[in-house]
């Protein structure tokens, strides 16, 4: 047998074992940084995105008559512009496109007023799409007039939007943002998702539309069909002018539909 001092030995693996523990630690300590800095970011980009300034203001005309449109001359303002204006619109309205719901999704809208208002709102930066404007509106609607909601899901007989199959014959996005508008005979808007174009299909078709063609991404939505009674048209139908100008078409099923329940809103907004 050798005969040697071990000693030396026992200090330097005593040494290493320490140098891992330590090394142990700074990793550990490294990544919980990491992940609260993660968190952190996640919670930032997470929150809304709202008007820099807005001015909202009741119109002291109320509603002013429009022909045969039951909401008086309501303009909720047209998209991609730099600002955003509405003028003599009820609260319904805003709702509806702060939300992207029809009137028929939405319960207790006995607690929105029936005044009219003008709203003129800027953002920070850029210009302002259809999808843009709504959490805009949301946080509008929630810091001047106290808006308070919650979600409720039913099911209801309704369509599905699918494929037809021929295929999809959709316009991709040119760019050029266009105000959505339904009107007697056609609807149109961009850049749209198919989410879009099957909340604009709802009131024409009288039924709640759920978008289940799987295809993702904006569009320029437009489409042209006879009105209802019209026979002195040579347009086709809506459930045909779907399938033959989108390449889409409409399945009768049960879809669920879900319910915007207004829970409280002030008639009287805060002050600009």
């Amino acid at each position: 047998f050798f005969d040697y001092d071990i000693r030396p030995c026992r200090i330097l693996l005593l040494r290493l074992k320490t140098g891992v523990r330590m090394l142990r630690k700074q990793v550990v300590a490294s990544f919980a940084a990491g992940l609260m800095a993660a968190y952190f970011c996640a919670g930032q980009s997470a929150a809304p995105e709202k008007f820099e300034v807005a001015s909202v203001r009741i119109n002291p005309a109320g509603k002013v008559s429009c022909g045969d449109e039951p909401r008086g001359c309501a303009r909720p303002g047209a998209y991609g512009g730099a600002i955003y204006t509405a003028t003599n619109v009820p609260l319904m309205l805003l709702v509806e496109l702060a939300f992207g719901v029809e009137q028929d999704q939405i319960s207790g809208g006995d607690k929105l007023a029936t005044d009219r208002y003008d709203i003129s709102a800027k953002p920070a930066s850029g210009t302002l799409s259809h999808e843009r404007l709504k959490p805009m509106l949301r946080s509008l609607l929630e810091e001047r007039f106290g808006l308070q909601t919650h979600r409720e899901n039913k099911e209801v007989a309704g369509y599905a939007l699918v494929l037809a199959k021929t295929g999809p014959k959709l316009t991709a996005d040119s760019g050029v943002a266009r105000p959505f508008i339904t009107y007697p005979g056609g609807l149109e808007g961009a850049p749209g998702t198919l989410d879009t174009l099957a909340a604009m299909l709802a009131s024409p078709v009288g039924k709640p539309v759920v978008n289940k063609t799987g295809l993702e991404g904006n569009y320029d939505l437009k489409l042209r069909y006879a009105p209802e009674g019209d026979t002195n048209t040579s347009l086709p139908s809506l459930f045909t002018a779907i399938q033959e100008q989108l390449g889409l078409r409409l399945e009768s099923q049960k879809v669920p539909l879900e319910m915007l329940v207004i829970d409280r809103c002030e008639r009287v907004p805060t002050e600009n």
